[in-house]
């Protein structure tokens, strides 16, 4: 097709920036609307059976989403035998350039980009579509670095299983970012579009795609039953919360993967930085318990309790001020007061009294005894009267 060529009237044709299987895409200039578009012309005569209702369901997936993160669609058609799509331009390159020319990019990079492209897939999920063809190739940034989702040329319905436009058996997408489910002919899903962008996003870090082959189908089985290397184990300098992240989105079981809105959420919220959790709040520390009212008595009285077990320690306290709660009955202590507590067995306590007690009585039997009144001198003192001497016998009674 010739340079300056108008398509309905309005799309004029400027430069080729891009030729495929089905088509070509050419950087074009809305003259209506004033404004620079992409235009997407299908082969005149495509070889393809499938080509045209592949490119009619292109325009009716993409023209059902409106989302920052994916390429609109503006207009569709049909011109001099030809189908075309009209889509924003989107001035800038796609990631398999950005690939080739950086080789891997930064976390900070990587984790910007998983955040939007999982956004741009949640709403096309959202709307019941699933790209299935998720790679390097179909993620653009533009001049400002966001990036958009294109080419949704075999998307698929979700409630259209058998609307893949493939022949039977055949499987559709890229091997080396296709997700196990599809590998073994499952319908794709919604954890489909994940497991690809996980494969994408672990490229983007490491420079290679999780797993590599001679073939499409020993690529396939490494999807089915091999576990991707860590990427820190590459030498990659990564935040562990990024690179298990990452793995969950490369699990084998659709089941085991975050949906496309959750990990929008997760790189968005910065989580991706491995941020430590926050603390749980301090315990309050409990209040000191207020002392209970005392009570001052004087105990005059050196006795033990009466109310103890035998055996038990007991306390005597001396006439003293002390104060009125019970001491512990394990452990005794002076007093604030200066009252000063003795500690001794009850049964020795019992003997001590006891043995007090007779040695008074003794003293004073023996001052009795031994004193000038009650001497045992050979003079006697005279009796006073009425009263009988201690050394006399009373007369016998007649």
């Amino acid at each position: 097709m010739k340079e300056q060529v108008l398509i309905a009237g309005r799309y004029r044709l400027n430069v080729a920036i891009g030729r495929g299987a089905m088509g070509e895409v050419w950087q074009a200039y809305d003259e209506m609307a004033g404004r620079p578009v992409a235009v997407k012309l299908l082969h005149a005569q495509n070889s393809e059976p499938t080509a045209a209702a592949r490119f009619r369901l292109e325009a009716q997936t993409a023209g059902r989403l409106s989302h920052p993160h994916v390429v609109g669609v503006v207009d569709f058609g049909e011109q001099e035998g030809r189908l075309f799509l009209v889509m924003e331009l989107v001035e800038g390159d796609s990631l398999a350039s950005v690939l080739t020319q950086a080789g891997s990019l930064p976390a900070e990079q990587v984790a910007r980009i998983a955040a939007e492209s999982a956004a741009g897939l949640a709403a096309a999920h959202q709307q019941g579509i699933v790209h299935r063809d998720i790679k390097p190739g179909n993620l653009l940034l533009d001049a400002n670095g966001s990036l958009k989702i294109g080419d949704f040329g075999i998307a698929q319905f979700m409630n259209d299983p058998g609307g893949a436009l493939t022949a039977t058996g055949q499987i559709v997408g890229t091997s080396l970012y296709i997700a196990p489910e599809r590998a073994l002919g499952q319908p794709a899903g919604p954890p489909s579009d994940v497991y690809s962008l996980g494969c994408v996003l672990y490229q983007l870090l490491t420079g290679q795609p999780p797993f590599r082959a001679g073939s499409p189908i020993a690529v396939l089985h490494h999807h089915l039953d091999t576990a991707p290397v860590p990427p820190r184990e590459l030498g990659v300098g990564l935040p562990p919360a990024f690179e298990n992240y990452l793995l969950g989105l490369l699990a084998k079981r659709p089941e085991d993967r975050p949906t496309a809105r959750q990990a929008a959420e997760w790189f968005a919220s910065g989580a991706w930085r491995g941020r430590p959790e926050p603390l749980p709040a301090a315990a309050p520390h409990p209040e000191p318990k207020k002392p209970e009212p005392r009570v001052t008595a004087w105990d005059a009285d050196v006795a033990p309790r009466r109310d103890a077990a035998p055996g038990s320690v007991t306390t005597y306290a001396f006439p003293s001020a002390v104060t009125g709660t019970a001491p512990s009955h394990r452990t005794r202590r002076r007093q604030r007061t200066g009252a000063r507590a003795v500690v001794v067995p009850r049964s020795r306590a019992v003997g001590t009294v006891a043995a007090v007690l007779i040695f008074l009585g003794a003293l004073l039997v023996g001052l009795a005894w031994f004193s000038p009144d009650h001497s045992s001198a050979d003079t006697p003192p005279k009796d006073p009267p009425n009263t009988a001497s201690l050394t006399t016998p009373a007369p016998p009674r007649r």
